[in-house]
């Protein structure tokens, strides 16, 4: 099972898009994988119309979604059908889901993941979440039980904080949220802890010596 920090596994798989190359096709975005049980169950369903319905904020911030469960391009494009066509949940109805789905299965890609856990199933792939970004290292990884769905504002909120302490160096505390003030790196000498409570930089205040934090609004 691969672990944050690491290259992710590569694969070639047949999904409702046609084949993909991973992570060759997607150089240069984050990429959010996810696996689900199987199609046509109740809590899938749900998941896979707020994914749907998400999709171009995910876009936005330069992340493609890509789905996984371990059963046939013939059975995910059937159960993607019957979503459009029927299904109605929360408001959301007519919903397309045009994000690939993989089909495997033969749970190689799953396997690859770590995405089958015998103690919870043997044939069905467990709700995890590879968070992967444009260099094709993996960034966070989320596991649900078969039993409970994801929160996708969830994803997309650590989506955002780590593309913004890529981008600024920084932490984010616990509930962070976008416009929320922001961690700065804890000091790594005395030196630099004493220069750092006695700075008077604008936009930075401090609670100790190793919790700072940068004002952004």
């Amino acid at each position: 099972m691969p672990l944050i920090g690491d290259n992710a596994p590569s694969f070639t798989a047949e999904t409702t898009a046609g084949e993909i190359n991973f992570p060759k096709d997607y150089k240069g975005k984050w990429v959010i994988l996810f696996s689900h049980p199987a199609d046509f169950t109740p809590v899938c369903t749900t998941e896979f119309m707020t994914f749907a319905s998400m999709q171009d904020e995910f876009k936005e911030l330069n992340a493609e979604l890509l789905g996984l469960s371990i059963d046939s391009v013939y059975a995910h494009i059937a159960w993607l059908r019957t979503i459009k066509e029927k299904i109605e949940y929360k408001g959301m109805k007519d919903v397309e889901v045009t994000f690939p789905v993989i089909a495997d299965l033969k749970m190689e890609v799953a396997k690859k993941f770590g995405m089958v856990q015998p103690n919870a199933s043997d044939t069905q792939a467990v709700r995890a979440v590879f968070m992967i970004d444009p260099k094709a290292k993996i960034r966070a990884i989320l596991y649900y039980p078969l039993s409970n769905g994801r929160n996708m504002d969830e994803i997309k909120r650590l989506l955002l904080a780590m593309q913004k302490s890529d981008a600024e160096n920084i932490a984010t505390p616990a509930n962070w949220q976008l416009g929320d003030d922001v961690i700065i790196p804890p000091p790594g000498s005395c030196g630099t802890a004493k220069e750092r409570m006695e700075s008077e930089e604008e936009g930075k205040y401090c609670l100790d010596w190793f919790m700072c934090f940068k004002k952004q609004s």
